[in-house]
């Protein structure tokens, strides 16, 4: 069973920076997909950042050039580097994970972690 804990949440104000980790147990393949999306109270689940079994990344358009995922392998943990972060960014930030993927389509991922909140002020 896969197991996925994030951390790395917390209150930010308007142009700064945080980073998640989410610490993965439980499989031993490096070729999942690994991935953050977001929810923010009233809004459905969205796809962030994804990077595939060859080590591409995924973002989606709304962060692109701002957030950043990479992936330990030796530490099995992923992180997401958020930069320049808008009060649109507040969210609950939730990793996942799959053995295949359509990057970053929620209904593709299999474990999900509890999630950590972000929340950015004006």
């Amino acid at each position: 069973q896969v197991q996925l804990v994030e951390s790395g949440g917390g209150s930010v104000q308007s142009g700064g920076s945080l980073r998640l980790s989410c610490a993965a147990s439980g499989y031993t393949d490096s070729k999942y997909c690994m991935a953050w999306f977001r929810q923010a109270p009233g809004k459905e689940r969205e796809g962030v950042a994804a990077i595939v079994g060859d080590g591409r990344a995924y973002y989606a358009v709304s962060v692109k050039g701002r957030f950043t995922i990479s992936q330990d392998n030796a530490k099995k943990t992923l992180y997401l580097q958020m930069n320049s972060l808008k009060p649109e960014d507040t969210a609950m930030y939730y990793c996942a994970a799959a053995p295949y993927c359509r990057p970053l389509e929620k209904n593709q991922y299999n474990y999900w972690g509890q999630g950590t909140r972000v929340t950015v002020s004006s």
